[in-house]
C-alpha cells in the first residue's frame, strides 16, 4: 500500500462557475484557472499520482495547453484512474478537506462523493469529503479563494 498527498488552491472570481468534485455549486463567483479549476478534484488527482509516484497534475495536464482549456476535471481524473490501472495500481481510499469560508458546502458533500466515486469506479464509502473554514484567517478566510487537501491510498494489483 502507498499513500499520497495532494493540495490545490485557486482564487475566486466573478464570471466563472463554481465546480467542486464535479458538482456545480450555486455561488456568485467561481474558481479561476485554465481548466474548470475544480480544486477538490485537482487535489485528489495529485494525491493519487503521488501515491503511485507518477508525478503531478501539471506534468500530465499542463496549464496553457489548448486541449485542457475549460476541461472538466472529471475527465482528467478518469485519465489518472486509467494511468494508475496501466501501472498496476488500484485505489484504496480518498480523504479530502475543502477549505472555504463561503459558500456553505455541507449540502454538496454527498453529491461530490457520489460523482467522484462514479468517475473513479470505486464505492462511495472509499471517498471521504469534508468541508471546513479557516475561521476568517488568511486568503480562504477573506473569501479570496478555496483550497483543498487530499490524501489517497493505492495498492498494487
Amino acid at each position: 500500500m502507498r499513500v499520497g498527498i495532494g493540495y490545490d488552491v485557486h482564487p475566486l472570481m466573478a464570471g466563472r462557475r463554481l465546480v467542486l468534485g464535479g458538482v456545480e455549486i450555486p455561488f456568485s463567483r467561481g474558481l479561476s484557472g485554465w481548466s474548470d479549476a475544480d480544486v477538490l478534484t485537482h487535489a485528489i488527482i495529485d494525491a493519487l499520482l503521488g501515491a503511485a509516484s507518477l508525478g503531478d497534475i501539471g506534468r500530465h495536464f499542463p496549464p496553457g495547453e489548448p486541449e485542457y482549456k475549460d476541461i472538466s476535471s472529471l475527465v482528467l481524473l478518469k485519465r489518472v484512474k486509467d494511468k494508475l490501472a496501466e501501472n498496476g495500481w488500484v485505489i484504496g481510499n480518498i480523504d479530502a478537506t475543502v477549505v472555504a469560508e463561503r459558500p456553505r458546502l455541507s449540502d454538496f458533500v454527498e453529491p461530490m462523493r457520489q460523482q467522484l466515486s462514479r468517475t473513479l469506479g470505486i464505492a462511495p464509502g472509499q471517498v471521504s469529503i469534508k468541508a471546513s473554514t479557516s475561521a476568517g484567517l488568511g486568503f480562504t478566510g477573506r473569501g479570496e479563494g478555496i483550497a483543498t487537501y487530499a490524501v489517497a491510498t493505492v495498492e498494487k494489483q
